[in-house]
């Protein structure tokens, strides 16, 4: 039987994906989260390769929870906010661990969503939950279906606020997704997900 989306589901890792307007769309997400947030947060924002990465930093400075570019082998910490680096496709392997990889782009992207997605799928499986925000191509939409396929709870910005709405859209043409919200009721969701993984 399947439970109400998000209700009663122990949620223990959130991976987002975000293109154009994504730095916007997450700053209204994640910032300011509680102190004593617990789940890992682990996000592929498209950049230029070439383009230095300064989301951790720009993040460090709004959020009371620890922020890193997540580097090679490291274990996927709770309560704690990764930025997947430039130029790299980012993994979580099945012992919880972060794997950087060179492996040519995924619909002209690297750091690809749907590596990321997929592989945290395979890893976490029901209590993963993954987030589509705006963003201007079809990266995403797949590992999104990834992890609904692995029984982990799906959610896409609606297209209708997001600053781009191409990602939504082809996230929802892959699938049916648990939720289509604006972000500040996504952002109300995981804080209810977190604190679900309190009790």
């Amino acid at each position: 039987m399947k439970q109400s989306p998000g209700m009663g589901r122990q949620v223990l890792a959130v991976v987002i994906g975000a293109s154009a307007g994504g730095v916007d769309a997450l700053i209204a997400l994640l910032g300011d989260l509680p102190a004593q947030w617990r789940l890992s947060v682990v996000v592929v924002i498209h950049l230029p390769e070439a383009h230095e990465s300064r989301l951790a930093e720009v993040f460090r400075h709004r959020l009371p929870i620890p922020v890193f570019e997540a580097a090679d082998k490291a274990p996927v910490q709770a309560g704690t906010l990764y930025f997947a680096p430039p130029g790299y496709h980012l993994s979580i392997e099945r012992d919880l661990r972060f794997s950087l990889s060179c492996e040519p782009p995924v619909l002209y992207s690297r750091p690809a969503i749907d590596v990321l997605m997929g592989s945290a799928a395979d890893a976490f499986g029901p209590s993963l939950a993954g987030v589509l925000l705006t963003g201007a191509n079809d990266d995403g939409a797949e590992g999104l279906l990834r992890i609904h396929q692995a029984g982990g709870l799906t959610i896409v910005q609606d297209p209708a606020e997001a600053e781009i709405p191409t990602m939504p859209n082809a996230a929802l043409g892959a699938h049916s997704p648990d939720h289509v919200l604006p972000l500040r009721d996504i952002r109300a969701l995981l804080l209810q997900l977190d604190s679900a993984h309190a009790h």
